[in-house]
């Protein structure tokens, strides 16, 4: 009698080392497999994080219109509406697109500025040389030209007419060289066109003075929060 429960008892005691064994190897290959997993989901999130690269991601466009004849203080080497565009360009490491005409302006101001009157009082949209710009990408759109008897040239009405679908939710930004006009009513004529898009306040400068506008713009970015 002794016997059989000395070998129950041996028995008993084999089944409960092995069972302490099964669950501590199970406990074990549970701890190593959540590591893993940690591991595993943790390399996940390195890795998308890591494989997006900013260093070339913008979302501003500068548009502009400028001349380097046809203007008062020209003919010039580059035109003065142009320079403060590579401003705002160096400044917030923007796309541009230079609005052409299909047909261009005379050499002659006195020709341009008659020719100017004619298009706005009639209206016109003269057409643009070359594609626009897919506007999708960008939030900050920047709209740049000479001011012409008080308001944008017609050519970048044109432009404005033809990119409405994408100005409308953008943020859009005027500037302008002038002869003593500012801004003329480019800054208004944007906020009743695109009643949705945030306008915010301008920049001009007069057009001999455009050269050495650089710190004049890069403060105007710092004040409508552009640049910091």
């Amino acid at each position: 009698m002794k016997k059989r429960i000395t070998i129950f008892t041996i028995v008993l005691a084999l089944i409960v080392v092995a069972a302490g064994i099964f669950m501590y190897t199970r406990s074990q290959a549970r701890n190593q497999a959540t590591q893993e997993n940690s591991a595993a989901v943790s390399q996940a999130k390195t890795t998308r994080q890591s494989t997006k690269d900013l260093s070339g991601d913008h979302d501003v466009l500068v548009v502009y219109f400028s001349r380097t004849q046809g203007v008062w203080n020209g003919p010039l080497e580059i035109g003065n509406t142009a320079r403060i565009a590579n401003f705002i360009q160096e400044a917030t490491n923007a796309d541009t697109f230079e609005i052409l005409p299909q047909n261009d302006y005379p050499d002659d101001y006195t020709q341009t500025t008659r020719i100017a009157r004619d298009e706005q009082n009639n209206n016109a949209r003269p057409a643009i040389k070359g594609d626009l710009p897919d506007l999708s990408g960008y939030e900050y759109i920047f709209i740049g030209a000479p001011v012409w008897w008080g308001e944008y040239p017609m050519i970048v009405r044109t432009f404005l007419d033809a990119e409405a679908n994408g100005l409308s939710n953008k943020t859009l930004i005027p500037f302008t060289t002038n002869e003593g006009s500012g801004l003329g009513n480019t800054q208004s004529q944007l906020s009743s066109q695109f009643p949705q898009a945030t306008v915010l306040d301008g920049f001009s400068v007069r057009g001999p003075e455009a050269a050495n506008s650089q710190a004049d713009v890069d403060s105007w970015l710092k004040q409508i929060g552009v640049t910091q």
